[in-house]
């Protein structure tokens, strides 16, 4: 019987797309958690037959795993930062901010 392979290439996509989507406002959680949790799945199915699953990809899917959680948490704490800053300081005061900066970047240029 061969041995089944588990493809950590979805959960890489996936965490690297929720990184970028880190300065979204920490939306990447989106992206960073189902990666995770398919990593997370994977894994334990492979932990149930070990013998059936090669474990060169349940080593590669474990780094996966590891990868798509450091984002995760970098989307989280990114996502309570803007709610607290937004909570803080306001939505109207951070958007008169943002457009006050995009005028200078415009004036620079």
């Amino acid at each position: 019987m061969e041995q089944q392979k588990l493809n950590p290439a979805i959960v890489y996509v996936l965490a690297i797309i929720g990184l970028l989507c880190c300065c979204i406002g920490g939306a990447g959680v989106f992206l960073a958690g189902p990666a995770f949790l398919i990593a997370q799945s994977g894994l334990k199915k492979a932990s149930l037959n070990p013998e059936d699953y090669d474990q060169s990809s349940v080593k590669a899917m474990n780094t996966a795993k590891i990868v798509a959680l450091v984002i995760l948490i970098i989307n989280v704490v990114y996502l309570i930062m803007t709610v607290y800053r937004i909570y803080t300081v306001g939505w109207d005061e951070l958007m008169r901010q943002s457009q006050e900066m995009m005028e200078q970047w415009q004036q620079n240029q």
